[in-house]
């Protein structure tokens, strides 16, 4: 098992401080680089890796350490993670040797609180070797399993690292966790992805997957769901025991596409749609969580073009008094760039989603954004958009808008009378019109079919069969 101890400090850890913190296992500690310098290893003999120490990150988006940690801390501030294996009893306690002493230097905190000590760890008794690393606490042929007990599993720089290790050795990535840790939704995303599993390991159940309460069991070097009689997964009942949520989340899921050119400014629609829905701009952007940089759609777009012709794929936030959160992939085509944005905002019981703006928003991506597809829905969810590890509420649609380029493809009298009481309203231009679908409030479950209906209607259009 691993075991996380997060340094939050004022200033820089420059190299001195980290120093003092390496240090803190005594002579007895060796130290190596890992992941091309961005990570350092505290060895015990024989080489054995106790704990990894992250390159300290400087988060300038107010709010993450209280969306990840629970855990204020004003900003700008330094993230440095010290992840020790708890297969070695002194790893943890040097984790939080390594923490206290840049606190000591630097200021700031410690999470978990009371895990920050200045002593120095005695690793000389510490059998030798292992041949592991601390990021991965069981490894097969199949799949790589990492314990964590955090109050938000995140999208960190080292879940991303550890993600594509697995995944370029064709290995399955399992998070294991106790039943009160949640997944932040890029994480969720993630792990929701074949063949990644959340595993839950509850002391009344056992082991569940806290995504489709599926009963798990070790079996064959890896977490399988347990089957019943008939072949179909058992379902934990912990999964299933939820008292109802009164809070809600609109997700909208849409695409653009533009031409490319030196003047595109990538993240001008996300923009558009964060302004029209909580009245602000995103406060900050991000490759992994906690997310990092200030807003700038003018960063965002270099990057993507130092990744071209390789996707780039971000995390934005928002502001903390309105839970707010997006993932983009940007992606190079054959005829120009894809801006590929989930967007999630969180609202509390006596707070209204502004159903009213979507029409106006869609309108605006049309005829600004070269919008493409639009999904809104809505559902019954956490307002602070993590995931908890029991039964939540599927999205309900709410609207489908269809770009102009689709409807002109598929033909405006086609796509404008579908076979299902749905009457489209006509966004755009008259030269390029886009068509907006209602489908409901958002509560009623009919609007699925309503959905598949009016799918199955436009790819059945003359000319857009495969």
């Amino acid at each position: 098992m691993t075991k996380d101890v997060i340094a939050l400090t004022p200033k820089m850890p420059d190299t001195w401080a980290l120093l003092a913190g390496l240090y803190a296992g005594g002579p007895g500690v060796d130290i190596s680089a890992a992941a091309d310098g961005a990570v350092i290893q505290l060895c015990g003999p024989g080489g054995r890796p106790l704990v990894s120490v992250e390159a300290p990150v400087l988060v300038q988006v107010p709010g993450e350490a209280r969306r990840l940690l629970g855990h204020d801390v004003p900003v700008p501030f330094w993230w440095t993670e010290a992840r020790a294996s708890t297969a070695v009893p002194e790893a943890e306690r040097l984790a939080g040797s390594v923490c206290g002493r840049l606190n000591t230097l630097l200021g700031g905190t410690t999470w978990p609180p009371g895990a920050a000590t200045t002593e120095v760890v005695d690793v000389s008794a510490v059998p030798a070797p292992g041949t592991g690393q601390p990021a991965v606490d069981v490894l097969t042929d199949s799949t790589a399993v990492v314990l964590v007990d955090r109050p938000v599993v995140a999208l960190t720089s080292w879940l991303s690292d550890v993600l594509r290790a697995t995944s370029a050795a064709g290995r399955a990535l399992q998070i294991v966790t106790p039943p009160h840790v949640r997944l932040s939704l890029p994480a969720r995303t993630t792990l929701a992805t074949a063949p990644n599993r959340w595993v839950v390991q509850d002391p009344a159940c056992g082991y569940y997957d806290g995504l489709s309460g599926a009963v798990l069991r070790w079996q064959n070097g890896t977490f399988a769901p347990v089957l019943t009689a008939d072949g179909k997964a058992a379902v934990a009942a912990r999964f299933t025991d939820v008292t109802p949520t009164t809070e809600r989340q609109l997700l909208l899921a849409f695409r653009t596409l533009h031409r490319a050119d030196e003047h595109l400014a990538l993240g001008r629609a996300l923009e558009t749609a964060w302004k029209a829905l909580t009245g602000a701009s995103p406060a900050g952007w991000g490759a992994a969580e906690p997310v990092n940089l200030p807003w700038s759609p003018r960063q965002l777009t270099d990057l993507a073009r130092d990744r071209a012709p390789q996707p780039t794929h971000v995390i934005t936030v928002g502001h903390p008094d309105r839970p707010a959160i997006a993932t983009m992939r940007v992606t190079r085509t054959a005829t120009g760039v894809e801006e590929d944005i989930k967007l999630t905002l969180g609202y509390g019981e006596n707070e209204t989603p502004p159903l009213e703006a979507i029409e106006p928003l869609a309108e605006t991506l049309v005829t600004d954004h070269s919008l493409a597809t639009m999904l809104a829905s809505l559902r019954l969810a956490s307002r602070d958009l993590t995931t908890p590890s029991h039964l939540e509420a599927p999205p309900i649609p709410h609207s489908f808008t269809l770009g102009p380029d689709d409807v002109r493809d598929i033909g405006l009298a086609h796509a404008r009378r579908p076979p299902i009481n749905v009457r489209p309203a006509q966004l755009g231009t008259e030269v390029k019109p886009a068509l907006l679908y209602p489908l409901g409030d958002g509560t009623s479950p009919e609007a699925w079919t309503t959905l598949q209906q009016l799918a199955a209607h436009l790819k059945a259009a003359p000319g857009t069969a495969d």
